[in-house]
């Protein structure tokens, strides 16, 4: 498949698929080598096939499938130096690792990829933007607090992935601890609906095509309420673009750099 599809998004696992005619990778693994399989097969992807890895942090939703893809499967694992060794440090083995610098441009094959700092409670967490087949994609979950300098990272793409958390109301309501709840509202926790809405709208441009909102909480927020809230503030700035909901259970809408959307 030549284009981009979330195969999970959430507390239980995530990981992307992101694919050119030269060029196959995954953004995170943080399913079972079994289940990103099962996936990927979903949009005519053999694993066999991916060549690379990108990671955005070591927490286990994202790094949960590496050990298979990477010591069995041999797939290289690009990641920054403090990512990495959170992986070793979490896995007790150490991938094929290719180190980027955070916050300088790299090339892998047709891809230049931009890897960005954000904000989120490990070492180095990055979020990345992707050039592939002439289309620009901003990849960003797991982000506590959005600063001027992400949403200059996050001008002028063409897709967005973004993290929609949680709604507060629920978070408070939950039956979850009280520094649980501390940590999700904190600046380096997870952003709400309306930060995601007022980050989208702050980067909206007219030729943004589609915007996927991500890592929602199944306890704390739903797809119904999360769409509804950025939706409406869209709709208020007459900032028409099309929302889906990234999936944790299951793939998401794919997107098609072939196919004008």
């Amino acid at each position: 498949m030549i284009g981009f599809c979330p195969l999970a998004s959430g507390s239980k696992g995530n990981a992307l698929y992101l694919g050119t005619d030269k060029t196959k990778i995954l953004i995170d693994a943080g399913l079972s080598g079994k289940q990103i399989r099962e996936r990927l097969l979903q949009i005519g992807v053999a694993l066999e096939e991916i060549d690379a890895i990108l990671i955005t942090h070591e927490h286990g939703d994202h790094i949960e499938g590496l050990k298979i893809l990477s010591a069995k499967m041999g797939i290289s694992v690009f990641a920054n130096m403090e990512t990495a060794k959170g992986i070793y440090q979490s896995l007790h083995f150490l991938p094929t690792f290719k180190i980027f610098s955070t916050n300088e441009s790299f090339s892998f094959r047709d891809l230049t990829i931009f890897p960005f700092s954000v904000q989120h409670d490990t070492p180095d967490p990055v979020g990345f933007v992707i050039e592939a087949c002439g289309k620009k994609i901003g990849i960003c979950s797991d982000l506590g607090f959005v600063t001027s300098l992400l949403k200059k990272n996050l001008s002028g793409l063409d897709y967005l992935y973004i993290e929609a958390n949680h709604e507060p109301s629920m978070v408070m309501a939950s039956n979850r601890s009280s520094l649980h709840k501390q940590r999700v509202l904190g600046r380096q926790g997870h952003l709400s609906n309306e930060e995601s809405a007022e980050l989208i709208a702050s980067v909206w441009h007219p030729k943004l095509k589609h915007v996927y909102l991500a890592h929602l909480s199944q306890e704390c927020n739903s797809e119904i309420v999360a769409k509804k809230r950025v939706e409406e503030l869209l709709h208020q700035h007459a900032l028409p673009v099309k929302i889906s909901i990234a999936y944790q259970e299951k793939i998401s809408d794919r997107i098609r750099f072939d196919v004008e959307e």
